[in-house]
């Protein structure tokens, strides 16, 4: 019921009925001042012809002129539901057309105005007022229209939720403000009168609202005595407002703007034309139209925010914005099928320009045109398409982003479709941890807080510290520290709780005494990633600053935190035992870096420097293997004095890695068992055998 009244209430909006009240009195006769040139052919004229003087239209044309371009404009876009009553005043009231369907068509009102004819200068003025057009308009308002009457028959009981609402634009030359209070008075009294009428009759309906937008039109370089004035609430039912306006171009640019803000237009502007030019066929020349429409054809744009690419731009008045959109070269006379979420009927801006003439042609003529949203880089987007239906011209909206027939887009994509590790599940546990349902007026919580403010307070306690990438956390990708990251979220811990976070923290110390492997991601990190000392290190800060995001709710939880602070500051022998270990690993480092970063022109290490190494090794051993801390390392075979081994000759020029490493492990084999008599007193890696043979025989 509530939607039905919400259709009606829109069906029935004050656009539905729009009275046009044209001033006809004598002194709209008067010059507009903006001249028109006669005389175009400035080159081709031959001599002794006199040119044709300038010509200038009265204010009465202009009026005519843009009025009808409203109209114009209106019945493209709306051939139905919405009505013109178009009313002409001077001495008395005419009016040109009805309600009716069949009226609604500016052919009607031209050859009705043509009929009328222009204003006579010559009548008496005082005889003549626009308030006798205005009476007429607010009499017109409280008929009824066909639409009107036919949900009035269909809704039959419930007959007055059919809304009576209407628009009155008047067109005139006013006097001063006070002339224009004076007409709005008037009407504000016609209304109330044409209201009791209606209240006693079938075929009146009762006005609710009435916009009255009064346009002043003065001539060109005259100062005007009434000013501008937004809309104003004159009553319950009238509201005002007042326009200044100079006649001409001026004019039509004001009713335009009118227009598009009454029945919620908007601008497309159609660039990058290509027409052949009338004087050198061969030639063709870029073109412009602007086109207006429903603005729903731009609601994707409005959605997405991409109206600065799709090139929005101010025309030169500053009041209204146009859309630029770039035109595509058709390929093929046959309409393909385009995903399409809407279309909406156009209306050319200047309908009797060349290249909006061609524009409709072409499209009439069963062609249809893709248009894209100019982009400075990147791959173009066809966002909307041009094409006729039934002789009527349409704007279709594509769709240019991700389809709803589509599947969803993976909720691992990041920004810019790239795919990011998020904690997909930890995220999926958390807004089932904070689901809302509904409690009870029962209820009590013994804070006082409402249940929307305790909800509010769990969710800004769970989220103080929340990684959303895995490879942005390390305890949150530990199983061991769970139930410390459950529990220190808790609005109050008790002892218990105290007393299992303290627990969680001593295995974390115990993981890191046995050197146990943490989950550190490598993403983005060259090599092996950080040393397990850095890891526990990352660890214990991001417990810290976990826990300190919530040590100042309670006591216990602050105990909590000194609990991780006591367990971090460890015994100086411990200390020095982790120090020395990092500096050996440190120098492991720097040695195979330096090998690897060994120049061609430099030889390679030799087999003395790398027995020095060995033996700086052996020291390093044994100082680890004196502290208390260090296990005993196995039984091993009695090593040989380093003197029995001799090293191998020194290699001339670069050495491969193969022959380093090879020489390395020779060498620390060599010190672990006898080595073999003739290779230690070879010469020159030879050794002659059976010598005690040669001996014996002399």
């Amino acid at each position: 019921q509530y939607t039905l009244q919400i259709c009606k209430r829109k069906m029935f909006s004050v656009s539905h009925k729009t009275v046009f009240v044209v001033d006809h009195c004598p002194y709209m006769a008067e010059s507009s001042r903006q001249q028109v040139e006669c005389d175009v052919l400035t080159k081709s004229r031959a001599q002794g012809v006199i040119p044709l003087a300038p010509v200038s239209k009265s204010l009465w044309t202009c009026a005519v002129e843009c009025s009808m371009e409203y109209c114009r404009i209106l019945y493209d876009i709306y051939p139905r539901d919405k009505l013109v009553n178009y009313i002409v005043s001077d001495s008395e009231f005419h009016i040109l057309n009805s309600w009716k369907q069949e009226d609604q068509s500016t052919h009607e009102l031209m050859s009705a105005l043509a009929a009328v004819g222009p204003p006579n200068p010559r009548e008496d003025p005082e005889c003549c007022s626009i308030l006798h057009g205005l009476v007429s308009a607010v009499e017109s308002l409280c008929k009824i229209t066909e639409l009107q009457h036919e949900r009035r028959t269909t809704l039959m009981d419930t007959a007055e939720r059919v809304a009576n609402r209407g628009r009155i634009i008047c067109l005139t030359n006013a006097k001063s403000d006070t002339h224009v209070r004076m007409l709005e008075d008037c009407i504000q009294e016609t209304i109330l009168e044409q209201n009791k009428l209606a209240a006693g009759s079938d075929r009146l309906m009762a006005i609710q609202q009435c916009d009255l937008v009064l346009v002043h039109i003065h001539p060109q370089g005259e100062d005007t005595l009434v000013s501008d004035r937004p809309k104003k609430e004159i009553s319950p039912l009238l509201t005002s407002e007042v326009h200044s306006v100079r006649a001409g171009r001026h004019l039509a640019t004001k009713l335009n703007i009118l227009v598009q803000q009454h029945f919620d237009l908007a601008s497309t502007t159609i660039t990058n034309i290509p027409m052949k030019e009338e004087q050198h066929a061969n030639t063709s020349a870029n073109y412009d139209v602007e086109l207006l429409h429903h603005k729903d054809a731009h609601l994707e744009f409005f959605k997405s925010g991409d109206l600065h690419m799709a090139g929005t731009s101010t025309r030169e008045n500053g009041l209204k914005e146009t859309i630029t959109l770039k035109w595509c070269t058709p390929r093929t006379n046959s309409i393909e099928l385009h995903y399409c979420t809407g279309a909406y009927r156009i209306s050319p801006t200047d309908v009797n320009s060349r290249p909006s003439s061609c524009l409709t042609n072409f499209l009439l003529n069963g062609r249809s045109v893709l248009l894209e949203q100019p982009r400075k880089s990147g791959s173009k987007v066809i966002s909307h398409m041009l094409s006729s239906h039934g002789g009527e011209i349409f704007l279709h909206v594509l769709n240019s982003n991700r389809s709803t027939l589509e599947d969803p887009p993976s909720i691992s994509e990041g920004c810019g479709g790239r795919v990011t590790d998020y904690r997909i599940t930890d995220f999926g546990e958390f807004m089932r941890e904070n689901r809302l349902t509904p409690v009870s007026e029962s209820s009590h919580d013994p804070s006082g807080k409402l249940p929307a403010e305790r909800a509010k307070a769990q969710l800004e306690r769970h989220t103080r510290y929340w990684p959303m990438i895995i490879s942005q956390t390390t305890i949150f990708n530990m199983q061991a520290v769970v139930p410390l990251a459950n529990l220190i979220v808790k609005e109050t811990l008790s002892e218990e709780d105290v007393l299992t976070c303290q627990k969680t923290v001593y295995n974390l110390v115990d993981m890191e005494r046995k050197n146990d492997p943490l989950p550190i991601s490598t993403v983005g990190s060259r090599g092996k990633g950080p040393k397990r000392d850095e890891q526990y290190r990352i660890m214990w800060n991001e417990l810290e600053t976990l826990v300190k995001t919530h040590a100042g709710d309670t006591d216990r939880h602050q105990r909590v935190l000194d609990c991780i602070i006591a367990c971090r500051s460890k015994p100086p022998e411990e200390e020095e035992r982790k120090k020395r270990g990092r500096k050996r690993e440190e120098r492991e480092d720097r040695t195979e870096k330096n090998g690897s970063k060994e120049t061609d022109d430099k030889s390679w290490q030799d087999s003395e420097r790398l027995k020095g190494l060995l033996d700086k090794e052996d020291q390093e051993s044994e100082v680890i293997k004196d502290s208390p801390d260090s296990p005993e390392p196995p039984n091993k075979k009695p090593r040989l004095s380093t003197e029995e081994v001799q090293p191998p000759e020194r290699a001339k020029g670069p050495v491969s890695l193969l022959t380093m490493w090879t020489n390395r492990i020779t060498v620390a084999n060599s010190r672990k068992h006898q080595e073999f008599v003739g290779r230690v007193s070879s010469v020159n890696n030879k050794f002659e055998l059976y010598q005690q043979l040669k001996d014996e025989n002399g």
